[in-house]
């Protein structure tokens, strides 16, 4: 399917950045933070607007661990599509610079969050919708 992925080029610091604020692990657990972030937005990426691929370099056994699975399966009921359509990678990596910046944004207006509160904010939002 895919060996790796890459953060665009404005990204490259800000993964970093991130992973230094939250302290949440290593920089592959901000980019799956971002990734479902992003996709918990319910909004669909145009693919016409993919951002270049000249940031953080992450292999598909970094980025997801044994949970490949898991998360390929996000994006494919998320697009309607099936496990082995072309265009996942490009998906993943849209959502994870999506919500890079997104993750980036909420820190600048919150600059006092670490990244245990950020998290548990993010959980009982969700929590909140489901109920």
């Amino acid at each position: 399917m895919f060996t790796h992925i890459k953060t665009s080029k404005a990204n490259r610091e800000l993964v970093s950045k991130l992973t230094r604020k939250l302290n949440l692990g290593t920089e592959n657990h901000i980019a799956r933070i971002a990734l479902t972030y992003s996709l918990s937005k319910d909004r669909k990426m145009d693919l016409s607007n993919i951002k270049d691929s000249g940031g953080k370099e992450y292999s598909k056994n970094v980025l997801f661990g044994n949970y490949m699975p898991f998360y390929v399966s996000l994006i494919c009921v998320h697009y309607n599509i099936y496990k082995t359509d072309k265009d996942i990678p490009k998906y993943i990596k849209m959502h994870i610079d999506d919500g890079l910046e997104l993750i980036n944004e909420e820190l600048n207006e919150n600059p006092n969050l670490d990244g245990f509160e950020y998290v548990i904010d993010k959980i009982e939002n969700g929590l909140t919708k489901i109920i």
